[in-house]
């Protein structure tokens, strides 16, 4: 029997690509680098299938180009806004993602960002590393309490729903804006709003975990920034289209924001240097789901999807 064959964009973990290589006739990009649109395109006519990561692009001028042998896109990632999705729906294309499977690490890093950003961990491991560090005051590197403080979170998905219930560990008072209110037995206790808004001025500390689109590209800009409480802390462990950056360092540089933990960005990779210079924005390069058993997860959750298309089934994860 002829395996299907699957293109691999990018170097997964090892379990994932000892999987593959047994299941599939298997080309892994070993260089690890970003899959250009000139390789998708020839991909296409190459490969019954691709496990692609976020870093690929799969927008509908790439599509349009597509030869006929491609039937699924077997995301490595549960954001899908690298994927033009009408455009490979119209092709008869599969598109899946990896939920679930990565809600924990990623909330377990956004408590991290909110933590290191409300109590000057940059600042503090720059002093240290320096030598810097040669006196101390009741009054030296004073931050902000996380304990018993009110948390607001957009998007009360998967990732948000296990943020909140990191955030209950530190006695904090949960609020959230979502597109409905969740079931109570979801809820558990975590206050509904039903806009922005009204979410902001309550939000002591704001952890953003929506899905980048049209509608919340700039979600968090001047205005709303302004709505937030004095001396709050935003976290965004989801998309750098979420925060108006700009926007960001006015509002950082003004001291109405106190502080912002940040593992995404509107530039990636790269991020943006004018950040460099705020010791109040902690940064991480966008390693929300970087764990060993998240990454084994991720990769056998992508195969699983290949499994099911190839024996005939619908993909559970199917977009």
């Amino acid at each position: 029997m002829i395996k299907p064959r699957i293109w691999i964009t990018r170097r997964l973990s090892d379990a994932t690509l000892e999987r593959a290589q047994r299941d599939y006739d298997v080309v892994i990009n070993y260089e690890d680098t970003p899959g250009t649109a000139d390789q998708i395109i020839a991909a296409s006519a190459e490969f019954d299938g691709i496990i692609p990561c976020h870093s690929e692009h799969f927008t509908a001028e790439v599509v349009a180009q597509f030869s006929d042998r491609l039937k699924i896109v077997a995301n490595h990632s549960v954001g899908i806004d690298h994927c033009d999705l009408q455009a490979l729906k119209a092709r008869g294309i599969f598109v899946t993602n990896t939920p679930d499977v990565l809600s924990d690490a990623t909330a377990e890093l956004a408590m991290l960002l909110m933590l290191g950003a409300s109590r000057h961990a940059v600042a503090g491991d720059r002093i240290v590393r320096s030598g810097a560090w040669d006196s101390w005051s009741p009054a030296f590197m004073v931050g902000k309490q996380v304990t018993g403080a009110r948390l607001g979170i957009i998007g009360m998905g998967r990732v948000g729903r296990a943020f909140a219930a990191k955030a209950r560990g530190f006695d904090m008072e949960v609020h959230y804006y979502n597109r409905s209110a969740l079931p109570e037995d979801q809820a558990y206790g975590s206050t509904y709003h039903d806009s922005v808004e009204s979410l902001l001025g309550v939000a002591d500390f704001l952890s953003l975990h929506c899905p980048a689109t049209a509608e919340t590209t700039n979600l968090m800009n001047a205005e709303r920034f302004a709505l937030l409480p004095q001396g709050a802390v935003i976290v965004n462990s989801a998309r750098g289209a979420l925060i108006d950056e700009t926007a960001l360092m006015a509002t950082l540089s003004a001291g109405h924001v106190a502080a912002a933990g940040l593992d995404c960005f509107q530039n990636e990779p790269g991020g943006n240097p004018a950040f460099s210079g705020y010791d109040n924005i902690f940064m991480l390069p966008h390693i929300g789901s970087a764990t060993k058993q998240t990454r084994d997860a991720m990769g056998f959750r992508a195969l699983d999807n290949l499994d099911a298309f190839f024996a005939g089934q619908t993909p559970y994860d199917t977009l």
